[in-house]
C-alpha cells in the first residue's frame, strides 16, 4: 500500500539524484524497507501475470516452481509490514487539518491503513504456522476491509491536495502575467511552476496507485468472484503499483 498522503521529507540530494553514481543509489534505495519490499512486489506480479496468462502448461515443473515462487514471496513481503502501522499513527499525531472534511480523510486513510498494517502481521504469523491457521480466513477478511477503507480515504486526501496545487498553480500564473506586464523578469515564478507540475504528475501517480491498489483489495473483499477479478487484471494492477511506488521510492531516496 502507498503511503496515505504524507509527503517524504525534503532530501538535499534528491535534487541532485540524476548526478548519483547508480550503485550508491541503489544501495540506499534498498537499505530501506519499502525498497526492498517493491522488488519483491515486482517479482511476485511479474511472475503472477505469468502465470495467470498460461505461458507455460501446469504439468510442466516451471509452472510449480513459480507458483511455489510466487507464495513463498507473498509471504516473505508480510515480514516487512512488521510494525509498519506506527507511521500511519504517527502521521495522525502530526497532522494538521484545515477542514472537518479533511480530519474525516485522514481518520479513515490512516486508520484503515494503519489496522490493515496491524492486522498483516497476524496473517504473516497465521501463515508461518505460530498462529492456528483457523483465524487466516477472519484475519484476511478483516485485513482487506481496511486496506479498502483505507485506499478510499486516501484518494480523497490526494484529490484534495490536487485541488490546493491548481490553486496554488493559478496564483502563480497570476504572478505571471503582472510581471510580464510590467516588464519584469519572472524566473522565481517560472520555477515554482515547474515544481508544482512535478509535485502534481506524482501526486496523480499515486492516486492511480492506489486506485490499483484498492482494485485488488476489493477482489481480495470479493473472494475473487466478478468481472474486476479476473487474474490476468488484478495481476496487472498489482506490477502497475509496484512499479509507480519503486519510482517514487527511487527519487525520494
Amino acid at each position: 500500500m502507498s503511503s496515505s498522503s504524507s509527503q517524504n521529507p525534503k532530501n538535499p540530494a534528491r535534487s541532485t539524484h540524476k548526478d548519483r553514481d547508480f550503485l550508491n543509489h541503489l544501495e540506499a534505495y534498498l537499505a530501506k524497507r519499502d525498497g526492498v519490499d517493491k522488488v519483491l512486489k515486482i517479482s511476485r506480479y511479474a511472475t503472477k501475470i505469468i502465470l495467470a496468462s498460461s505461458l507455460f502448461p501446469e504439468t510442466l515443473p516451471l509452472h510449480r516452481r513459480l507458483k511455489s515462487f510466487e507464495s513463498s514471496v507473498g509471504v516473505s513481503r508480510k515480514a516487512f509490514r512488521l510494525g509498519k502501522f506506527v507511521q500511519d499513527v504517527n502521521a495522525l499525531r502530526n497532522s494538521c487539518f484545515d477542514s472537518r472534511e479533511e480530519i474525516v480523510f485522514s481518520l479513515i486513510a490512516y486508520g484503515g491503513e494503519g489496522l490493515y498494517y496491524f492486522v498483516e502481521q497476524f496473517v504473516w504469523l497465521a501463515k508461518s504456522g505460530l498462529i492456528d491457521a483457523k483465524h487466516l480466513r477472519s484475519l484476511q477478511m478483516i485485513s482487506s476491509w481496511a486496506e479498502l477503507i483505507g485506499y478510499v480515504g486516501s484518494i480523497g486526501l490526494k484529490i484534495r491536495y490536487l485541488k490546493r496545487i491548481a490553486e496554488d498553480e493559478a496564483c502563480v500564473r497570476a504572478s505571471i502575467e503582472i510581471a510580464i506586464g510590467r516588464g519584469d523578469m519572472c524566473g522565481e515564478e517560472e520555477a515554482k511552476i515547474r515544481k508544482l507540475r512535478e509535485k502534481k504528475f506524482m501526486k496523480k501517480l499515486s492516486i492511480v496507485q492506489d486506485l490499483a491498489d484498492g482494485l485488488m483489495a476489493l477482489a481480495d473483499v470479493r473472494d475473487g468472484q466478478g468481472r474486476l477479478s479476473a487474474p490476468i487484471l488484478m495481476s496487472s494492477a498489482g506490477l502497475l503499483s509496484a512499479l509507480i511506488s519503486t519510482h517514487k521510492n527511487w527519487l525520494s531516496c
